[in-house]
C-alpha cells in the first residue's frame, strides 16, 4: 500500500493513501494535509502560552530534581536511609535508579548479587556511601520484588536491587548528578533491573535507519539510525492529517526524514509513511503522525522530549504515544 502523503501549505490536496486519515470525513471529501492552525476542528499550532514546547533547556534536569535541597551523597552517609526509590531518565546514561532525595545509585561489578556480597570497605565505602535498607520502597519504574538487603562486615544492612549491593557516590553534589559512571570501569548508574543503565539503551545496527530502543520508564521505543528518540506531537493530526510544527517550533523540533524501508528493524512496514511538509520537503510518519527528534536529547537513548508541555510523547513500536510505567 503506498502510504507517502502530499500536503499543500495553503491548498489541502486529496489524501493519497487509505491508511491515514480515514476517520469521520462524509463521502466524497478529501482528506486534507495543512497547517493545524488552518482548522478550527484541530485549534491554533500554539499552545495557551503561544509556545509549541519549544523550551529545549527548560528541562535540563530531566524531572530528577537538581533543585530538590537534598544533602550532597558524599554528606549523607552511608546509613542515610533510600526512601522511595524512583527511575529517572539520566543524559548520557539512560534510566537510572535514584533514591528519595533524587540523587543517582550505583552497582560496583567487584560485588556478587547471587549470593549478594559487598566488596566495597574502608576508603571505598567513604568515596561510596552504601544506601541503608532501613525506610526503602519501590516508586515509579521500580519493581518491589527487586528490593533487599544485605549485612555489611560492620553489621548494618546495605539495600540491594536484583541482589545487587547499592550506592550514592561521594562526588555527586546534586541530585541528578551521575559523576560515578565508568569510574574504574567498575562502577556503573543503577538500572531499574539491577543491570547498570547505560547498557540497557541499544544502540541501532549499522546501516539501520529505523530501530526499536528499550527504555526502563517507557518501554519499547523507536528511534532514527542515529539511536535519537522519534516523538509526535498532540497539535499534529493523523486524520485527518495535519502538521502543527512550524516556524519557531522547527528551531527545537526537527522533521525525521523519510526511511528505506528494508533498513528498518521492529517496526511493522504498514506503519511507515511519509508526509510532504508545507515547505516542500518530506518527513517520516508512523501510523500516519508526522515524526520529530528533540534538540534538547543529547545522547542516543535520551527521552528528555517526552511529554514536554504535554504535548510531545516518544512513539512506541506500534506507533502509540508511549506511556510512562507505573
Amino acid at each position: 500500500m503506498r502510504r507517502e502523503i502530499f500536503a499543500g501549505s495553503a491548498v489541502a490536496v486529496l489524501l493519497l493513501t487509505a491508511g491515514c486519515g480515514l476517520g469521520d470525513n462524509s463521502p466524497g471529501k478529501g482528506n486534507s494535509v495543512q497547517p493545524v492552525s488552518d482548522s478550527k476542528k484541530i485549534g491554533s499550532a500554539y499552545g495557551a502560552d503561544g509556545s509549541y514546547g519549544s523550551d529545549a533547556d527548560s528541562g535540563a534536569d530531566a524531572g530528577y530534581g537538581s533543585g530538590s535541597g537534598a544533602n550532597p551523597a558524599g554528606g549523607a552517609g552511608k546509613n542515610s536511609p533510600a526512601g522511595e526509590l524512583k527511575v529517572a531518565e539520566v543524559p548520557n546514561v539512560g534510566g537510572a535508579v535514584t533514591d528519595g532525595g533524587g540523587f543517582t545509585l550505583y552497582r560496583f561489578d567487584k560485588d556478587t548479587a547471587k549470593p549478594p556480597k559487598s566488596n566495597c570497605e574502608g576508603d571505598c565505602a567513604t568515596a561510596w556511601p552504601p544506601v541503608a535498607a532501613d525506610d526503602a520502597t519501590a516508586g515509579a519504574g521500580i519493581e518491589t520484588g527487586l528490593l533487599g538487603s544485605v549485612a555489611r562486615a560492620d553489621g548494618t544492612r546495605q539495600l540491594t536491587l536484583a541482589g545487587w549491593p547499592v550506592y550514592r557516590y561521594a562526588k555527586d553534589a546534586k541530585a541528578g548528578d551521575a559523576l560515578g559512571e565508568g569510574v574504574g570501569g567498575t562502577w556503573h548508574v543503577l538500572g531499574a533491573d539491577g543491570k547498570p543503565a547505560a547498557a540497557a539503551k541499544k544502540a541501532p545496527e549499522q546501516g539501520e535507519e529505523l530501530s526499536i530502543t528499550k527504555n526502563v520508564m517507557l518501554g519499547d521505543i523507536i528511534a532514527d539510525g542515529e539511536g535519537r528518540t522519534l516523538y509526535r506531537f498532540d497539535k499534529d493530526s493523523a486524520w485527518p492529517m495535519k502538521i502543527g510544527c512550524l516556524d519557531a517550533c522547527l528551531d527545537t523540533w526537527k522533521p525525521a526524514k523519510p526511511v528505506d524501508k528494508t533498513k528498518v528493524s521492529g517496526i511493522a512496514a504498514e506503519l511507515i509513511g511519509s508526509v510532504k511538509r508545507p515547505d516542500g520537503s518530506e518527513q517520516l510518519t508512523i501510523d500516519c503522525w508526522p515524526v520529530y527528534t528533540f534538540t534538547g536529547d543529547k545522547a542516543p537513548g535520551d527521552v528528555l522530549g517526552h511529554n514536554k508541555q504535554g504535548l510531545w510523547f516518544a512513539v512506541t513500536d506500534k506507533g502509540k504515544k508511549a506511556k510512562m510505567a507505573s
